[in-house]
């Protein structure tokens, strides 16, 4: 059996690594990694993934630094290649970025089987580029692994039920199986003052750094916090100029450069709280045991808000600070499983080896 599995940006690594490591089990089964170049870092290198425990790509098509159609039709063309090549009896693709529907609709023109990891997750904010990805690949694939019950019903809702090319499996997160293995390989970041008792904030995503009014209120707010709680805040240089332009004030704020996965583990592990724009961070806050604060306006990961870990208050700064007086001292019980307790990578090798 061969499984040619395409993936694009750093979160899709890890979350490979974590079925390659189960995969790696099976002498009946030959993966073949692609890595399209979306999210061009030059930290990925063999230390990289010598650290993480990840394999080497097979093939690096270094597709990088395009628009979104520029971009996803040189992956369809490169991906197709190798898909030819290799002859596969699956693609295995994850996530919502534009390697992930390059791979999905390769894979579907050659008639070749399409496993997506995270299928069903909605946002249902058709602005974003990344819920355009998963519902279009959703849409064409063949086996569904769902790391949620509302992923499995986002799917059911969308009539999922009646596609007989289409099967659904709720198989668990395979971040939380990630977060399980790298919480023991946690690296302190280098220079950092605030060492216990800081929030962990983090600000990325373009409906909050492309919209002045949204950043100013954001940061205003987190500066004020940091007065009380320290905030230690990861940023990116794009959103670093952006702060430059709109001289907005951050000077409580602990500002550090961007980190790789391992030191963002051990911040994780040592903060308090977290605060943040990014999908797969509220997630990992729930892992290890932090109650989350979410800067946007809707989360795929409802279940987080509806059993009180996460918290939704967009961009407002009264609500920032509300939610932050009650999130600091809560109590909350995280013993609860909402994301399968580390087994889904052994559930999704199951499947696949069982579906041919």
């Amino acid at each position: 059996m061969k499984i040619v599995t395409v993936i694009g940006a750093r979160p899709q690594f890890i979350k490979a690594a974590a079925v390659s490591r189960e995969i790696n089990k099976y002498s009946d089964i030959e993966e073949i990694i692609v890595h399209t170049g979306q999210h061009f870092d030059s930290n990925m290198s063999d230390i990289f993934f010598k650290e993480l425990h990840i394999p080497k790509p097979d093939y690096n098509l270094d597709i990088n630094g395009l628009s979104h159609g520029a971009m996803t039709g040189q992956m369809l063309e490169k991906i197709e290649e190798v898909l030819q090549k290799e002859k596969p009896d699956w693609t295995l693709v994850y996530g919502d970025t534009n390697s992930t529907i390059a791979g999905a609709l390769s894979a579907s023109k050659l008639h070749i089987k399409t496993a997506h990891v995270e299928a069903g997750l909605r946002s249902f904010n058709m602005k974003m580029p990344e819920e355009i990805n998963r519902i279009l690949t959703d849409r064409i694939s063949n086996l569904l692994f769902c790391p949620t019950d509302q992923a499995v019903e986002n799917l059911k809702n969308e009539g999922f039920e009646n596609f007989d090319f289409a099967k659904v499996i709720k198989s668990g997160d395979v971040m939380q199986d990630a977060a399980m293995f790298y919480e023991n390989l946690a690296k302190e970041p280098e220079g950092i003052k605030n060492k216990k008792n800081f929030i962990l904030s983090t600000i990325h995503r373009a409906e909050n750094t492309d919209d002045p009014k949204r950043i100013t209120e954001i940061f205003k707010t987190l500066n004020e916090i940091a007065k009380e709680t320290p905030i230690i805040l990861p940023l990116h240089p794009r959103t670093k100029k952006i702060l430059k332009n709109l001289n907005i004030d951050t000077s409580n704020i602990e500002i550090i450069d961007p980190v790789g996965y391992l030191q963002m583990v051990w911040l994780l592990k040592n903060a308090s709280l977290v605060m943040t724009d990014s999908g797969g961070l509220q997630k990992e806050a729930f892992f290890f045991k932090k109650p989350c604060i979410t800067l946007r306006d809707e989360t795929e990961w409802v279940e987080l808000v509806e059993n009180g870990f996460n918290k939704i208050v967009g961009a407002n700064g009264e609500k920032i600070k509300e939610a932050y007086k009650e999130m600091k001292n809560k109590k909350l019980d995280f013993s609860k499983d909402l994301y399968g307790g580390g087994e889904a990578s052994k559930k999704i090798v199951k499947e696949l080896r069982g579906a041919l």
